[in-house]
């Protein structure tokens, strides 16, 4: 109940700029805006060159079939598809979810999938049912901002595990979590995204991959598997994944988005069975149910739509996107500047010279009409200050030869600017001029924690 002496506290209605401060909950007012969505309102203007969103290109889709699919599931089967449905999804999706998931080596039950409203969704359910404030999840550095956008949401506290051009280092993650246990304190579990990396692009190798798990079982470590790229990679058939090698120890995430249409929003989470009671109940609270529709359009393509096929011509108009990019970078870079070369997904991660910043540089960018993701949103630590997340899903090539080109021209004038006010930019100006003089072409490994 609120006094006199705290109501003459309080400013009058109507004259902050936010008249809720006082009544949002904790969790909320650690909350901070996502880096991306920051940058929507101007990047997705026609004059701009967007290497920053990371939407996938569903006009390679037959449009006018998956039309005809969608008319046809509501004139044959509306009574189901507009109604109320299981809070664990459709039976027969979650049937089809385990075809999906053997390409990957997963040998899973129907009975363990939850089907969400994409795979965001089953983060969320995992972080409501593991997290507690103050509690410590792993998560490579950089990570997926989704993530932590979630993870900050549970008030927990996100520790980072370094990543080279090979994906997470085994030997940095034992080192964290020996630190965790000198300190007393536990990770309640690793987030991972083994498979073509958002941001970073780059895949676990298998023989890492053992490693990780088997610092889980030395370490009773919870793995939580976020795949949505895996069958989208451009040289090899998919590895295998996480989950395959543990069913009681990993936790798989994966979703419709990057190979069938994101709009539908159908993911799911295969957890072991007692997790999966959990998800539920979560999910209940949260949707009752996912949409019936939505599972049946999905369901209805995977029976009766070549979808493998689909998945390969996803991946060759991602491959040629992703070729020319990286020709575009060899091209047009110039001295000190590092990227990662992916095999599969959507991205490509930049890294400037020492002392630079990407953030400072995105209203310049913008103003030679090109976007992208600085690398600090990837980051619950403030690290990625030199980084950048190049998105090459979407453009065309040639948008994304001209992006990249623009790029160049913003990164030019930076290096400029630096050699003409060195001094006055701080001692970072003196190591940008040292690492200028050897011409870096992004085939290098990285330094830990460079990516």
């Amino acid at each position: 109940m609120t006094t006199g002496e705290d109501a003459e506290k309080q400013p009058p209605h109507g004259t902050t700029l936010d008249d809720y401060t006082d009544r949002y909950s904790a969790a909320l007012r650690g909350m901070t805006p996502s880096e991306i969505r920051a940058l929507f309102s101007v990047a997705n203007r026609p004059e701009v060159v967007s290497l920053a969103g990371g939407m996938p290109y569903v006009e390679a889709l037959p449009l006018q079939s998956i039309a005809a699919l969608v008319s046809e599931v509501v004139s044959a089967q509306g009574s189901v598809a507009l109604q109320y449905g299981s809070g664990q999804g459709l039976p027969e999706l979650r049937e089809q979810i385990c075809e999906v998931m053997d390409l990957e080596g997963i040998a899973a039950s129907a009975d363990d999938i939850v089907v969400t409203t994409g795979s965001q969704q089953a983060l969320d359910m995992v972080s409501r049912v593991f997290l507690d404030p103050g509690d410590v999840v792993l998560a490579e550095g950089p990570s997926y901002v989704g993530a932590l956008g979630t993870f900050q949401a549970a008030q927990a506290e996100v520790v980072h595990v370094a990543m080279d051009h090979d994906g997470l280092i085994p030997s940095e993650l034992k080192a964290t979590l020996e630190r965790l246990r000198r300190d007393g304190r536990r990770a309640k579990f690793l987030y991972t995204v083994p498979n073509f990396h958002n941001p970073a692009g780059v895949t676990l190798t298998e023989s890492r991959r053992d490693e990780v798990m088997a610092l889980a079982e030395a370490y009773d470590l919870l793995v939580v598997e976020d795949n949505p790229y895996g069958l989208l990679g451009f040289e090899a058939s998919p590895g295998r994944a996480l989950r395959s090698r543990s069913q009681s120890r990993v936790i798989y995430l994966g979703s419709f988005s990057k190979t069938f249409a994101a709009g539908l929003r159908v993911g799911w989470v295969l957890a072991p069975h007692a997790v999966r009671d959990k998800l539920t109940m979560v999910s209940e609270a949260q949707v009752l149910s996912p949409s019936n529709l939505t599972q049946k359009v999905v369901s209805e393509y995977l029976l009766k739509y070549p979808w493998r096929e689909q998945i390969k011509v996803f991946r060759d108009v991602y491959q040629e996107r992703r070729d020319a990019m990286l020709h575009a970078l060899e091209l047009h870079m110039p001295a000190g500047i590092t990227w990662t070369r992916p095999t599969g997904g959507f991205y490509i991660w930049l890294t400037l010279p020492e002392g630079w910043d990407a953030k400072a540089m995105v209203p310049r960018a913008l103003a030679h009409k090109v976007a992208y993701v600085p690398g600090i949103g990837f980051y619950a630590d403030g690290d990625g200050v030199r980084q950048m997340r190049l998105s090459y899903c979407y453009p065309p090539p040639e948008r994304i030869a001209e992006g990249i080109r623009r790029l160049a021209g913003v990164i030019g004038e930076e290096s400029e600017l630096r050699e003409t006010f060195g001094p006055m930019l701080g001692s970072g100006s003196a190591a940008n001029r040292t690492s200028g003089r050897s011409r870096s072409r992004g085939t290098e490994t990285p330094d830990p924690g460079t990516v």
